[in-house]
């Protein structure tokens, strides 16, 4: 059975993993009680990406569509601003002028 809000498909989240640790950005595609369904990618690569997308490069972008066990989720939250610093997609669609959640379906 699906979990209710305030996680709903289609909305950007992190994902914070383990065994290795992770944390991964992108758009939610599933969330229920065996784990997650993600359209994103590793925080890593993050200025690299946005570099990336400035250059007009988006087809070179390696998102993945992954599913993640709920024994590998450490903590899930939703991406928007806190403490005064802006969301991953705010920061996005600033740096880039792409709405994130248009470049996370595209590709």
């Amino acid at each position: 059975m699906p979990l209710s809000l305030p996680f709903s498909t289609g909305q950007l989240v992190v994902a914070v993993l383990r065994e290795p640790r992770e944390r991964m950005w992108g758009r939610l595609l599933g969330l229920e009680a065996s784990g997650l369904a993600l359209r994103g990618l590793d925080l890593r690569v993050w200025e690299e990406v946005l570099a990336m997308v400035r250059r007009g490069e988006d087809d070179q972008v390696a998102l993945g569509t992954r599913f993640f066990p709920m024994h590998r989720v450490e903590s899930l939250y939703l991406d928007e601003p806190s403490s005064g610093v802006p969301s991953l997609g705010a920061d996005f669609l600033q740096r880039t002028g792409r709405d994130p959640g248009d470049f996370l379906r595209d590709l």
